[in-house]
């Protein structure tokens, strides 16, 4: 009987070491079939650990493939993730490795994550970070981002860089009387900024981060591009530094 041999090899497990016999499905009877799936059936149920291990096989063949596919989206789409010359920029601006993020003001792991930016920012002063606003949690998001690119518009990068850090502290429902405050409270010309939130320039930035997340296929935030890895979700700074140093030793 080859089923001992053959199940193993059917779920793609390396459990034996002597030559398995060929087995086609095609070439059996209905009933040799049947039988032989009785067989299959008694040979998990006395060996469950087999199941286990394909998942996890299966699992891990995955995760390969879909680390492969998000290296090829990152190269694909460099000069729109890293370049845009639009999107905010911090940390060292000539750093040798740029942490993209795609944020969402009313998203909790986004709020999470800010500290641990900031941490990953102070413990390693060679990473360039760009801000990406995605909006994709409702209007309030949407009026938000709105507010917050109008004030880079309008005052510049230093100030943008206040109303984001407000907007993430701010625990409200941003309306226009909420926004005009956190302005006033800045001392930046609240008027200009919101006369500026509908502009056409406003909306097209916001249009082609939502177009590049696309491509990327990105549907949640936080999304992190850094360097040439895609980390879908929230990780702490220590973590990002590990995957720093795997990116600097991919480089040479």
């Amino acid at each position: 009987m080859i089923l001992r041999h053959a199940v193993p090899a059917l779920l793609g497990l390396s459990l034996i070491t002597g030559p398995v016999q060929a087995l086609d499905l095609n070439a059996m009877s209905d009933a040799e079939r049947a039988e032989f799936g009785e067989q299959v059936r008694d040979y998990l149920l006395e060996n469950p650990e087999v199941i286990i291990e394909a998942i996890n096989i299966l699992e891990q063949r995955n995760a390969e493939a879909e680390a492969v596919a998000d290296k090829e989206l990152v190269a694909a789409n460099a000069d729109a993730l890293f370049n845009d010359g639009y999107s905010w920029v911090g940390g060292n601006p000539d750093g040798d490795i740029t942490l993209v993020e795609f944020m969402d003001y009313r998203c909790g792991y986004c709020r999470r994550a800010v500290p641990e930016v900031a941490n990953l920012l102070s413990e390693d002063g060679n990473i360039r970070l760009v801000i990406k606003e995605l909006p994709i949690l409702g209007d309030a998001s949407v009026l938000s981002s709105r507010f917050a690119v109008a004030t880079k518009h309008v005052a510049g990068d230093d100030a943008y860089k206040q109303v984001h850090d407000a907007l993430l502290e701010f625990s409200g429902d941003p309306s226009e009387v909420t926004l005009r405050r956190i302005s006033d409270g800045l001392g930046l010309d609240s008027d200009a900024i919101l006369a500026a939130m509908d502009s056409d320039q406003v909306t097209d930035e916001i249009t082609q981060t939502r177009e590049l997340a696309q491509r990327m296929n990105i549907s949640g935030t936080p999304s992190f591009v850094l360097g040439t890895e895609m980390l879908r979700g929230f990780l702490p700074a220590d973590q990002m530094l590990q995957i720093v140093d795997g990116v600097r030793a991919e480089q040479g």
